[in-house]
């Protein structure tokens, strides 16, 4: 923690070195957007159907794709201006109006809303080294979800099983987030040490078996689905429209 800190306790190091964090971490996230950008061009984008389909039975990026992220992004600018212009503080914490003063610590730290969940993360752990671990792991964890994460067919309209954990695990980050927000204190710490277990074992738990037994019990019955309507690397003959599926599909 002393090298995290740059000394004994958090200074002026630690809040340059944060800073240098936050002006650094723009540009990881624009490199991070040409290599999603480079993805999707190598695997097409995703429907909810989770299969494939050659040039001429997917619908085009332009102008369909093009409109409907111009839409959502309309939706959400309107959504950010609204906070922006009207309500910036409603999601602020009146805390942070008091002036700061180095020789006092306030009583109830609450960062932004949106770090709440990780904040309950570390919060839970008593030790603080292994806290802070967890807190990147968390965040780390998001990062690796397509290396881990990885069934034969991608939609969940055809794994109900997946459907319920994935819910389940948005439940558990509101509870995070809820929890980030209290006081630490009975039964806030317990709950919050049981949202962070459930957090991790989601990744590297129920997910994974899920899917291993989803997998099992596609394969024998839906092979035929799964050689052909999956995104794996097919030649072009094997590859079809959404048409011939749907025929197919109502021949089955």
């Amino acid at each position: 923690m002393q090298w995290l800190w740059g000394g004994f306790s958090i200074d002026n190091a630690t809040l340059n070195r944060f800073f240098s964090l936050h002006f650094f971490l723009p540009f990881v996230i624009l490199g991070l957007s040409f290599i999603h950008m480079y993805l999707l061009h190598l695997t097409g984008s995703n429907n909810p159907l989770g299969i494939g389909f050659n040039s001429d039975g997917g619908a085009s990026f332009s102008p369909y794709y093009l409109l409907k992220d111009f839409y959502g992004l309309l939706v959400f600018f309107s959504f950010f201006a609204w906070f922006l212009f009207f309500s910036p503080f409603t999601l602020g914490h009146p805390d942070n109006f008091i002036p700061a003063n180095p020789m006092v610590t306030p009583t109830h730290i609450v960062p932004e809303w949106y770090f709440l969940p990780f904040y309950a993360i570390l919060r839970s752990i008593p030790d603080k080294l292994t806290g802070v671990i967890a807190l990147f792991f968390a965040i780390l964890s998001l990062f690796a979800l397509p290396f881990i994460h990885y069934p034969d067919l991608r939609s969940h309209k055809w794994r109900p099983l997946s459907k319920i954990t994935f819910w389940t695990f948005v439940f558990t980050c509101f509870v995070l987030g809820w929890i980030g927000s209290q006081p630490i204190e009975t039964p806030y710490l317990l709950i919050g040490q049981i949202a962070t277990f459930a957090y991790f074992a989601y990744f590297y738990i129920f997910a994974p078996v899920i899917i291993a037994y989803e997998n099992y019990i596609w394969t024998p019955y839906y092979s035929f689905y799964l050689e052909r309507f999956t995104f794996k690397p097919q030649p072009r003959h094997m590859v079809i429209s959404l048409d011939e599926f749907i025929n197919s599909s109502i021949k089955k």
